[in-house]
């Protein structure tokens, strides 16, 4: 009897055949490349795998949308503090003039969506989305009573949603009005 293999593995991709190769798709949009991100430490994706008590996912998917693009314009912006030193240097790097069009469009980007949310709550999304803390690290570092920021975060990421125009449901017309088209008259045949 053949061994069975383990059905978790990931499946090979199809060979190119000789002389081709597989087409390469542009990551990003319009040039931009995307952030490397990496799902599995957020604490966003890991709320929306949650339900609650009515069954209903902690942070459903508009906000989820919402929270990883303020978490890739974060990236992209290169906010994100730093582990190691920096041993390569850039001459003039520091200065204004070495940031790319890319990084200073992303930090508008940021800038812009936490004036939309408010100073209120502007804080729980950086902390969560962008620094990656968990809601137990930010209800102990703000001194808030016990789930409040799960609360907190909600409403923060329902304006983010709104700022960045998504949402949950697509809604319509209830009725489209009634357009036609007519051909101009013809002119009298003699």
């Amino acid at each position: 009897m053949a061994p069975r293999q383990n059905a978790a593995r990931m499946t090979r991709a199809p060979k190119a055949s000789a002389g081709r190769t597989a087409p390469r798709r542009a990551s990003g949009t319009a040039g931009m490349p995307e952030p490397q991100v990496n799902l599995a430490e957020s604490p966003l994706a890991w709320l929306a795998r949650r339900a609650g008590k009515d069954g209903r996912a902690l942070v459903d998917q508009t906000q989820l949308a919402a929270g990883e693009r303020l978490r890739a314009d974060f990236t992209r912006a290169q906010l994100t503090p730093r582990v190691t030193s920096r041993w390569s240097e850039v001459s003039g790097a520091g200065t204004p003039e070495a940031f790319t069009d890319m990084v200073l469009a992303a930090k508008l980007r940021v800038a812009r969506a936490m004036t939309a949310v408010g100073p209120e709550l502007s804080g729980v999304l950086l902390d969560v989305c962008c620094f990656l803390k968990g809601l137990e690290a930010v209800e102990r570092e703000r001194l808030w009573p016990a789930r409040t920021a799960k609360v907190v975060l909600g409403l923060a990421l329902d304006r983010l949603a709104g700022h960045y125009g998504l949402s949950g449901s697509t809604q319509g017309r209830a009725r489209a009005p009634v357009r036609s088209w007519h051909a101009p008259p013809e002119p009298p045949q003699a």
